[in-house]
């Protein structure tokens, strides 16, 4: 399976928000890498993935409180 790179609009907006979800991206099953962009206006947060699904990334997500929506794939 190759890697997969999923990118969603969130509203982790600030280096304490980002904060916040490290521990549970960091320990999240099938992630390669993470990263979210609170430069752009919709705080991107892009996954590669080892077998992490778009759901569970959601799931991990909304489960911290956070606000998260997929953005499709060009």
């Amino acid at each position: 399976m190759s890697d997969q790179t999923f990118q969603f609009k969130t509203n982790i907006n600030c280096g304490g928000c980002v904060s916040k979800v490290t521990p549970f991206l960091d320990k999240a099953e099938g992630i390669d890498h993470w990263e979210v962009d609170t430069t752009n206006k919709d705080k991107v947060l892009t996954v590669t993935s080892k077998g992490i699904t778009e759901e569970e990334i959601i799931e991990t997500i909304e489960n911290v409180g956070f606000d998260i929506e997929p953005i499709p794939a060009e």
